[in-house]
């Protein structure tokens, strides 16, 4: 295990990005665990509110953020510094978007159903890091041997490629495949070759007069959100908790 973490992790400099990425789900797990509790009004914790007004955890997230960012940036990829950088960058990136919802909502919505998408947000964060680890490359290209550095043709063209697939799945409303594809690229393929959602732009514009294409579209869409609507917010609840229930309008018993 030494050996392959050593070979693997350490000599490719990519032992900063592992700590970073364990600090940031780990920061994660436990502002969500710390929020429970708060909720539930167990335990020792309480909001800070200095003066009566609520800090939220993104503000010291943003701190450490700013700091490990820029202390990463002038300590490279090896040594003491670049470690702990990356650890203060890990952990203020987690508490930042633990609160995306709020950053894009511009309101207070972190027990919300508008709330579920920072834990959205989070899971594909930690998932594309660890492709990252994993050994792969944006847009699908690794590192150039000797003959591929002097065809740099065939890299801008395979770029292009796997760019525009991306660009055709982000057009196409599929916005976490388009993500996952500039990793992996056969992902970006499957997503640019299949029928658009029925509400993107892609849909909107080219469907406009195929009245089967967009049936198609409705039907499938509708069918695949039947099928993982119950097991995404299930996930969603058992990592971040269940938001608030909405009332029911009306009066009151």
């Amino acid at each position: 295990m030494g050996h392959w973490l050593h070979q693997n992790i350490v000599e490719p400099g990519k032992l900063p990005l592992l700590l970073a990425l364990t600090a940031f789900v780990l920061t994660f797990a436990i502002t969500r665990f710390v929020t429970r509790m708060i909720r539930a009004g167990k335990g020792p914790f309480r909001n800070i509110t200095p003066g009566g007004m609520h800090i939220h955890h993104v503000v010291p997230g943003v701190v450490l953020s700013v700091v490990g960012g820029f202390g990463a940036v002038t300590s490279g990829t090896h040594g003491v510094a670049a470690g702990v950088c990356a650890v203060v960058f890990g952990t203020g990136a987690g508490l930042v978007l633990d609160e995306f919802a709020l950053i894009l909502h511009l309101d207070d919505v972190y027990w919300t159903e508008e709330g579920r998408q920072s834990v959205e947000v989070v899971v594909l964060t930690a998932s594309l890091v660890l492709l990252v680890l994993a050994g792969f490359s944006p847009l699908g290209v690794e590192d150039l041997s000797g003959d591929q550095q002097q065809g740099r043709l065939g890299v801008v063209l395979t770029y292009a490629a796997n760019f525009g697939c991306v660009l055709v799945a982000l057009f196409k409303g599929k916005v976490r495949m388009a993500v996952i594809g500039t990793l992996v690229p056969f992902v970006a393929v499957i997503a640019a070759v299949r029928l658009a959602r029925p509400a993107s732009p892609w849909a909107r514009r080219l469907y406009r007069r195929r009245h089967r294409a967009r049936a198609r579209s409705i039907l499938r869409a509708y069918h695949h959100d039947v099928r993982w609507a119950g097991p995404r917010r299930r996930f969603q609840d058992l990592i971040g908790g269940a938001p608030d229930r909405t009332p029911l309008p009306g009066p009151r018993p």
